[in-house]
């Protein structure tokens, strides 16, 4: 996989194509059914946005993508990711098994669905977000979604560089 969310069916690309141009096929090539990979990529760095797994090293006990069945070996080092994004101040998690591995490492309280909690990081001050999944078997219509992760770019915590 050569970048984020790459599975068509996942709507991902489709909500930041809500948020950010009020449409949901912004990033998506129809014709083809693919995501337009150069599009996002230049999007997110407009946007100073940056995407990465929580998990550095894992196992797929079942050899397929659910994270039900993922065994986590090594999280993400976040310091060392922090690190080299020193103007960042927010996190977002879209699953259960991404936000419970980031909890693990920065020690904070779990936010509920669509909330932030705020905590200390290496003296850094970090505001998480729990998104609802991008994964069209959680049970939100694509506009509902959206709304929900529109409100991490609402927060004033949030600037584009």
């Amino acid at each position: 996989m050569d970048f984020f969310y790459p599975n068509f069916t996942n709507d991902m690309w489709r909500i930041f194509g809500l948020i950010f141009f009020d449409n949901k096929d912004r990033f998506v090539d129809v014709a083809h059914k693919k995501f337009r990979k150069d599009d996002i990529e230049q999007f997110l760095q407009e946007k100073a946005i940056a995407v990465s797994d929580t998990v550095a090293v894992a196992n797929r006990l079942n050899g397929n993508a659910s994270d039900l069945t993922l065994e986590v070996v090594e999280p993400l080092d976040l310091g060392k990711i922090l690190g080299q994004l020193p103007l960042c101040r927010i996190l977002v998690t879209t699953g259960q098994k991404a936000t419970d591995t980031l909890l693990t490492v920065v020690g904070a309280a779990a936010p509920v669905i669509g909330q932030y909690v705020d905590f200390v990081y290496q003296g850094r001050n970090l505001r998480l977000y729990r998104m609802p999944s991008s994964s069209r078997a959680y049970p939100k219509p694509l506009p509902q979604k959206a709304e929900i992760y529109r409100t991490v770019f609402q927060d004033p915590r949030y600037c584009e560089y």
